[in-house]
């Protein structure tokens, strides 16, 4: 672990850039730029709270809130995860960029010093990347909260500790998928299917209380459940959650986030070979 963070230091300049140059090709030619990150979730969680609030208006106070922390939450993870997917194998190094040189050369142009260019750094600049349109949509929730008149707490701050849980998660998945797709291109088809499931396994716009016990304890032990859930308690229930549901939580990400490393350094030298 020492490891990668020593490179990460030495190279946090090129991931910069690398998430630099996706936020710009993500939003290039729009007129409204960033701006989309907030009025995207906005406009959805209108459309939704239209459509499923008279359903769960019963079993859910506040929901537009309610609904918002589950949609910020999956919606980044599945940004995020489907990005990284593809981030070695369609990684296409832009013109006169000093990543593209050292991506080609193995040379830093400015020192000619040799460097070897971290794989890793390809995932991982897609997740901060959606990191930052996760952070930009927060506007959309605090809009969200004062337009409903949500109570504003300091257990709000803690909502730092899901979003930390949701991008160590994201980025295990997504090390673990960039190496899978390499060797099984059809994986990119297959995940949407998958992450379509997953939303339906996770409580976004509809109560775990409402589930029969089967699904209930799929649902209740979902990753992206739990950390939902820790958002809501900080944001909508001004509570700090509870330890246990954190602990189930840390263990997730450890375990996606120690497989993912496992799996892209055993197979990062053969990626050449599979392109």
């Amino acid at each position: 672990m020492r490891q990668y963070i020593d490179t990460f230091m030495r190279y946090r300049s090129l991931l910069t850039e690398l998430v630099s140059r996706d936020l710009k090709t993500k939003y290039r030619r729009s007129a409204l730029g960033f701006m989309w990150s907030v009025l995207n979730p906005l406009g959805m969680m209108v459309v939704l709270t239209i459509v499923f609030s008279t359903v769960f208006q019963q079993a859910i106070p506040n929901f537009p809130v309610y609904l918002m922390c589950g949609q910020l939450t999956f919606n980044f993870f599945n940004e995020a995860s489907n990005m990284a997917m593809t981030s070695v194998q369609d990684f296409y190094p832009t013109p006169g960029t000093i990543s593209t040189c050292m991506f080609y050369t193995g040379y830093h142009p400015l020192t000619m010093e040799k460097v070897y260019v971290p794989k890793y750094l390809f995932p991982l600049s897609r997740v901060c990347s959606s990191l930052v349109n996760m952070l930009t949509s927060f506007v959309a929730l605090m809009i969200v909260i004062l337009i409903t008149r949500t109570p504003i707490t300091w257990t709000i701050f803690l909502s730092v500790f899901p979003i930390c849980f949701a991008t160590l998660f994201s980025l295990g998945i997504g090390l673990i998928l960039s190496v899978v797709v390499v060797t099984f291109r059809d994986m990119k088809h297959l995940y949407s299917v998958i992450t379509t499931a997953w939303l339906y396994l996770t409580p976004v716009f509809y109560p775990i209380s409402m589930l029969p016990d089967s699904v209930a304890v799929i649902v209740r032990n979902n990753p992206l459940t739990l950390i939902v859930e820790i958002l809501r308690y900080n944001v909508l229930y001004h509570q700090v959650a509870p330890f246990v549901l954190v602990l189930k939580t840390l263990i997730y990400c450890a375990v996606a986030m120690i497989l993912g490393l496992w799996m892209f350094k055993k197979q990062q030298d053969t990626f050449i070979l599979k392109l």
